[in-house]
């Protein structure tokens, strides 16, 4: 299994050594994790998990003109690329430990690569993740990062668990990323202060592992959110037959994003945008003071938004207590 990271380190130009000397020498002196028991070089990475652990796994794909722009920064590329796939684990409540990296290019230029790379394993390092394999091929630049995470045994933050009653949270602020993108798209226009702090939020989303490991003691259901608010607090909903009511007015975002956007531009931002990678979870009403001490121990912003319920829908309420009726609850793949 051959990364980008060979490649990209391999322009040495060193005479008469070979990718393969490269993955020897250097690779794999590089990086040590004492449940991998065999990582780049061979033609699988071989895993011992740990006693009492479950592993979970995720894999996301990134295509250019679909997940980003073409003339984004290698650097800011490479960053969120693996950023969202830390978020799956973190909606997990898992610690993410492993990642196997498949990319096409449709050249292999020195300074592109060093910048991607550098970006990639400073932001693995920070998580302590280790990469274990992966491939790299020509194409029309598409990356795909499969990760591997680990949590105690049985104690998996799903999708199918939400129960009546619970308070329904949102960490950090919702919108930023969509008001960035609606401004690239020419649907609305931003002044450039806010314009970079929404950029900020595009590129360089916070995955939130800390609090999602906090959470596992007592959180229900847990999302994070990359699709829209809406859409991905319906996904709980189907998958735990609940229904939910949200206040609109509730919803944490950049102050000045209410000043600013037309109300159905704003809530379309708010509930229908995506690409925040927040956690959306749900936790029983007696453990508010729990959710508020995992926020600050994390360091993470959390806001209650609304509550579960057993109507079988999605109900968004406005200030006026009249319902918010969107055009779309998030981003379709194929819609």
């Amino acid at each position: 299994m051959i990364s980008l990271y060979n490649v990209c380190l391999s322009f040495s130009k060193r005479p008469l050594m070979t990718e393969f000397d490269f993955i020897r020498r250097y690779l794999q002196k590089q990086q040590s994790d004492s449940e991998v028991l065999l990582g780049i070089g061979d033609d699988a990475a071989v895993i011992r998990p740990r006693a009492g652990f479950d592993l979970c796994f995720s894999s996301d794909m990134f295509l250019k003109n679909r997940h980003f722009f073409e003339d984004v920064h290698p650097a800011d590329l490479a960053y969120k690329v693996l950023a969202v796939n830390i978020s799956d684990m973190a909606a997990m409540g898992a610690k993410p430990r492993w990642i196997l990296l498949s990319a096409g290019l449709p050249d292999l230029q020195e300074n592109w690569l060093e910048d991607f790379c550098t970006s990639l394993f400073s932001l693995a390092r920070r998580f302590g993740i280790m990469l274990i394999g992966g491939d790299t091929t020509k194409g029309d630049m598409v990356f795909n990062i499969t990760i591997i995470g680990e949590l105690p045994q049985g104690k998996a933050l799903r999708r199918d668990a939400a129960r009546d009653g619970d308070d329904i949270w949102v960490s950090g602020q919702v919108g930023l990323a969509a008001a960035a993108l609606n401004h690239h798209w020419q649907l609305l226009k931003l002044p450039s202060d806010i314009l970079e702090i929404c950029e900020q939020a595009r590129l360089r989303p916070k995955p939130r592992v800390a609090l999602g490991q906090l959470l596992l003691p007592f959180a229900h259901a847990a999302q994070d959110i990359s699709d829209g608010l809406a859409q991905d607090l319906g996904h709980i909903l189907k998958a735990s037959a609940m229904g939910a009511e949200i206040f609109v007015e509730q919803l944490p975002t950049l102050p000045q994003l209410r000043g600013i956007l037309p109300e159905k531009q704003l809530y379309d931002c708010l509930l229908a945008g995506g690409d925040d990678y927040e956690l959306v979870f749900t936790v029983p009403e007696s453990q508010r003071e729990e959710v508020m001490k995992a926020g600050k121990i994390s360091n993470t912003p959390v806001c209650r938004i609304g509550k579960i319920n057993r109507s079988g829908r999605l109900k968004m309420t406005l200030a006026d207590s009249s319902e918010l009726h969107l055009n779309s609850l998030g981003f379709d793949h194929f819609g």
